[in-house]
């Protein structure tokens, strides 16, 4: 997921909004903008997979979280899940389907590259760039709905990765936010990760070690962190 600082910077300089769409009925609005957005980083595509070796695919279908922003080849939290998921002796490949600076938006439109490696589970990590623009809550439920019915149709089984902002965002925005998790989650009987970086983050400051100095996105230490997360909620999955 491709964020900004959430320690000094993002708390001081909030993202401008780039939403043109207009709200729901009372749907929490987004915070005002004081100052000029940065540019989030963005990577034109993912990585690409390696050739298909017979084994079930995991999609990470996600952004700069899954992607692995700021680390070298072979850190990322999917390669940490795959590392795990080998240590079991589960037969399962992992292809890491994340780009910097996606949004549920971004997501939709390229979901037929996922659907194509006809993955057994989907990791749907998406969401934390819309919420960072001020998108509306309705636009993001929306989108994120559209993918879960995709893959649901493709036959995957699709696993709900959630997210969460920062605290200056209002309360009332927030907790519209991270409702879409949790009530797409019950909606669609889906298995649920309520919050990705448990354990790395806290809107207070993350673990030391675990976080770049960006103050979001993980280090090489805080990838596995993220993996055990995710590992513990997919497992049954797998068996």
């Amino acid at each position: 997921m491709a964020l900004v600082k959430f320690q000094n910077v993002l708390f001081l300089s909030i993202l401008g909004l780039l939403s043109a769409c207009s709200e729901a009925p009372k749907e929490p609005a987004p915070p005002a903008s004081t100052s000029k957005a940065t540019p989030l980083p963005v990577s034109p595509e993912p990585a690409k997979p390696v050739d298909d070796d017979g084994r079930p695919v995991i999609v990470a279908f996600g952004d700069s979280l899954s992607a692995g922003f700021g680390l070298e080849a072979g850190q990322s939290f999917p390669d940490q899940l795959q590392n795990l998921i080998n240590a079991k002796n589960l037969k399962y490949r992992v292809v890491n389907q994340g780009i910097s600076g996606d949004t549920t938006s971004g997501g939709v439109a390229r979901i037929d590259q996922a659907v194509a490696l006809k993955p057994k589970i989907v990791l749907l990590e998406l969401g934390g760039n819309d919420g960072l623009r001020g998108i509306p809550v309705a636009n993001i439920r929306k989108n994120l709905d559209t993918m879960i019915r995709r893959f649901k149709e493709a036959g995957a089984t699709v696993v709900l990765v959630g997210i969460t902002l920062p605290r200056n965002y209002g309360d009332d925005y927030i907790r519209g936010f991270e409702k879409n998790y949790s009530e797409l989650a019950k909606e669609h009987s889906l298995t649920y990760v309520p919050f990705l970086l448990d354990g790395i983050w806290t809107p207070t400051g993350g673990t030391p070690g675990m976080l770049q100095d960006d103050g979001i996105h993980p280090t090489a230490k805080g990838t596995p962190v993220m993996a055990a997360t995710v590992f513990k909620k997919i497992e049954k999955l797998l068996l």
